[in-house]
């Protein structure tokens, strides 16, 4: 099989990159450094993955994990040499938007069910590409995503949306 053509590669972007950003995030602090340079990865690749999309999510995922490693080290190394001052300005709370809100709910998840909430809504794998990606069963990965989706609703007070019952005849 050839390489990634440059159509292909636009696509593949298009379609995914910001769910990929998005995914990196919960791992980095510069999740579009690790989504470029996975492209670029899938770019230098002689031949095309079988499926490109859950690729693009295995190298987002470890370059992530690895950036989000390295920069924690420097972090604590800066602090421990640091003099720590008051900080200057003070968030509003009328500025919290919604979203912020929701992200430090994923935060509080357990690390399997934010990446399987994230994978599937944003990147939408499916369950048995988010299980080849976290190295455990489908059943395993739909089990982690139902789990945090349960956590969310209860967390924000939203039920469960039911089907409504068919009227009988």
């Amino acid at each position: 099989m050839p390489p990634i053509g440059p159509d292909e590669l636009g696509r593949l972007l298009d379609e995914h990159g910001p769910a990929l950003v998005l995914y990196a995030r919960q791992w980095c602090g510069s999740p579009e450094d690790v989504v470029q340079e996975a492209f670029v990865q899938l770019a230098r690749q002689s031949a095309v993955p079988d499926r490109p999309a859950a690729w693009l999510f295995r190298v987002v995922r470890n370059g992530a994990i690895s950036l989000g490693r390295s920069s924690q080290r420097r972090k604590r190394r800066e602090q421990s040499r640091a003099v720590r001052g008051a900080a200057w300005f003070v968030p509003a709370e009328a500025d919290r938007l919604d979203g912020q809100e929701v992200a430090e709910a994923l935060e509080t998840l357990p690390a399997e069910q934010r990446e399987a909430i994230v994978a599937r809504l944003w990147g939408q794998l499916s369950f048995e590409e988010i299980a080849e990606l976290s190295g455990t069963s489908t059943s395993t990965a739909h089990r982690w995503y139902q789990a945090g989706l349960t956590a969310l609703r209860t967390r924000f007070n939203v039920p469960c949306h039911e089907t409504p019952a068919r009227p009988t005849r």
